[in-house]
């Protein structure tokens, strides 16, 4: 994969932001600038949809193998996706029609068939026993297709990862790892997942983020205590100067979690000299689509109104006349915040290319938004060339060597 920057394309999104979200973009990337210029790190801190299907969490890989990004957290549903191969293309059919049970098929009765090459489909085949009966009438059958994140859904795609993740666990725990380690031995180093694991650079998911993709959720769970899982991502959260949040929900469990002492609840954990850690003195970078964000950030830096109610106990909701999530409290308290609202995928690239730009970088991968030409193109270059897990070479590389 080649990087392909459309600099009219770029400038054309920049201009399309808003002002003040222009302003912010520029202030973002110039803390991010000058904390790798000066040696300091930069964490990012994922959800899924939109990050996967923007190819956002390709180009981070891409920004973790060029040295700007030092880790990320993501969630469980990321990590089964890019177990897949992050995107692939499935075929979308009434699943009555193929003799499936209909109560164990997701609203609408869709079931998906994933569209891979037969050398593929016979390498699956291997680990997982294909009904090849199904996969002929799925082929026949009438049904639309289309680019999705992969695995998930798709048979056979998705039962392969379903079904190896309980064998990784159990490596996971035989060598002292962790699920996403593991995974990411055997995963295509366009992923997080196996660009971390080529790097030594941390891939966590977080506590909040584990229940999803399926089995994988449940087995990354499994792979590590709480405690443990915990204390990875606060000592991961600690080590960064700038931390940039994008598409995540619960940010106020991760950030501010049971070891933060800043805005979060680490106190007893630093009165019994346990580990703890500060986010005083760091960059909050929001990428968000919700205005309230912007509306709540704003209050604070005119008023102090949140702080006020947190230290007047009234509830936020009322006092600001917004939808009031959590993560917005100790967002808008922390000093170091910048909200970006926007699309993300918008200003991820903008954000890739102005650092990479300013810092001397250059990247091989560049993301676009998915509604334009060169994201259409992006999305069909991840489904060819990112390619799912590899089971034997995930194996292989936990072999002691000589």
């Amino acid at each position: 994969m080649a990087a392909y920057v459309d600099k009219s394309l770029l400038r054309s999104l920049f201009d399309q932001l808003p002002a003040r979200t222009q302003a912010r973009l520029e202030e973002a990337v110039a803390r991010i600038v000058t904390a790798r210029q000066r040696g300091g790190k930069v964490v990012v801190v994922t959800g899924s949809g939109p990050n996967l299907h923007e190819g956002v969490t390709t180009l981070i890989a891409e920004l973790m193998r060029a040295g700007l990004v030092a880790g990320v957290t993501t969630s469980s549903a990321v990590v089964a996706h890019e177990m897949g191969g992050t995107l692939d293309r499935v075929k979308r059919c009434a699943g009555e029609s193929l003799g499936l049970p209909t109560a164990i098929l997701p609203r609408g009765g869709i079931f998906e068939l994933s569209v891979m090459t037969d050398d593929a489909m016979q390498a699956v085949g291997r680990d997982v026993s294909i009904d090849w009966e199904l996969v002929e009438k799925l082929k026949q059958a009438p049904g639309s297709t289309l680019i999705k994140a992969a695995g998930n859904l798709g048979y056979p795609m998705g039962l392969w990862v379903e079904q190896l993740a309980p064998e990784i666990t159990g490596l996971a725990r035989e060598h002292g790892r962790s699920f996403e380690e593991v995974a990411g031995l055997g995963a295509d180093e366009r992923t997080m997942i196996g660009i971390g694991a080529r790097l030594g650079l941390p891939v966590v998911v977080t506590i909040p983020q584990l229940i999803g993709g399926g089995a994988v959720g449940l087995c990354i769970g499994d792979s590590l205590s709480l405690t443990e899982r915990a204390g990875r991502l606060a000592r991961l959260l600690d080590s960064a100067d700038v931390i940039i949040e994008s598409g995540v929900a619960l940010t106020q469990e991760i950030h501010d979690g049971p070891l933060e002492t800043y805005t979060g609840h680490g106190l007893w954990s630093a009165w019994e000299g346990r580990y703890s850690y500060s986010l005083a003195g760091k960059t909050l970078v929001r990428i968000d689509l919700d205005p309230a964000l912007e509306q709540v950030w704003e209050v604070e830096r005119g008023s102090g109104g949140v702080t006020r109610a947190i230290a007047e106990g009234l509830p936020k909701t009322k006092t600001f006349e917004v939808p009031f999530r959590m993560e917005m409290s100790g967002f808008a308290r922390h000093e170091g915040s910048l909200p970006l609202v926007g699309e993300l995928g918008g200003i991820w690239p903008l954000m890739a290319w102005k650092c990479a730009e300013a810092l001397g970088i250059e990247l091989q991968f560049l993301s676009y938004p998915q509604q334009t030409g060169p994201g259409q193109a992006m999305r069909e270059e991840i489904v060819r060339d990112v390619k799912p897990l590899n089971r034997d070479r995930m194996r292989e590389a936990l072999r002691p060597t000589q």
